[in-house]
């Protein structure tokens, strides 16, 4: 990989790493057997080396300071010398237990292997819904301890047919494959899992919008990702979650039954809430 290319990864939240899992002979592999163990192995390693090299260049101009009694140099060459042991290892930083301030002090650094992963598992239409044979099993067992992880077994094949159809047909396709949901969908939910976060709606008149905030956020910095305006002058927020909203039809009808309610600062956003921000400036 290229160090421009490696250097766009750091910026990212999650890497995302497409795996084969189907065996197919009109399919022909670059390493010529299908074996998504040895595949994912082989883009680690070249992650951890990365970091590696970063770590090591890192504690070398660190280490002047840190002998002379700089404590703040002292307390990063701690943290950056346990993960050189880790990546000298070959593991993935990800592996390693960190405290609270190591995490904040390897932060600044972006290092590949601590971020969190997606494994997309491409298979045969046969090893759906569940997305399980051998290829994936094996993958499953060498992932174990691997840290924050994510699996989604998807068809390309499939969902490429599936991508021609309308809505309704859609809906029949891949009832008939035992999915409720398209594999793109579930890639969706599978990294706002690993990442940790939900959606809220907010609707008018003229537009209704879909906001991502951090699961855990309380209602104030929920409505200040949509202006810092609204969480400096908050008041409430006038809330009702979405199965409710689609059982009332409107929120005027779910206004009328009392299905709205007023929550206060310290209310913790859920997913799915359909939200009206009452501000003050």
């Amino acid at each position: 990989m290229g160090n421009q290319f490696l250097a766009n990864i750091r910026e990212v939240d999650a890497i995302a790493h497409v795996l084969r899992c189907f065996e197919n002979d009109d399919v022909a592999h670059v390493d010529g057997s299908v074996d998504p163990v040895r595949d994912r192995e082989v883009v680690e390693m070249e992650l951890v080396l990365a970091d590696l090299d970063l770590v090591e260049r890192r504690l070398e101009r660190l280490s002047k300071r840190a002998r002379s009694g700089e404590k703040e140099a002292q307390r990063e060459v701690d943290a950056l010398s346990r993960v050189r042991d880790v990546l000298a290892e070959g593991r993935p930083v990800r592996t390693l237990e960190l405290s609270p301030d190591e995490r904040k002090i390897l932060k600044q650094y972006q290092l590949l292997t601590a971020k969190p992963t997606l494994y997309v598992v491409n298979v045969g239409e046969g090893d759906l819904p569940t997305g399980d044979n051998r290829h994936t099993l094996a993958l499953r067992a060498a992932l174990e301890g691997e840290g924050e992880v994510e699996i989604v077994a998807v068809c390309t094949a499939l969902e490429a047919e599936i991508a021609e159809l309308g809505p309704e047909e859609q809906l029949e396709f891949l009832s008939d494959a035992g999915l409720e949901e398209t594999g793109l969908n579930r890639l969706i939910h599978a990294a706002y899992h690993l990442l940790g976060l939900i959606t809220f709606f907010t609707s008018g008149e003229n537009e209704t919008r879909a906001w991502t905030v951090r699961l855990g956020s309380r209602a104030p910095a929920a409505a200040g990702s949509i202006h810092s305006d609204f969480e400096r002058g908050f008041i409430r927020a006038e809330t009702i979650g979405y199965d409710e909203f689609v059982e009332t039809g409107s929120m005027k009808e779910a206004r009328d039954r009392g299905k709205i309610r007023s929550e206060g600062k310290e209310y913790v956003v859920k997913d799915g809430d359909i939200i009206l921000f009452r501000f003050n400036v």
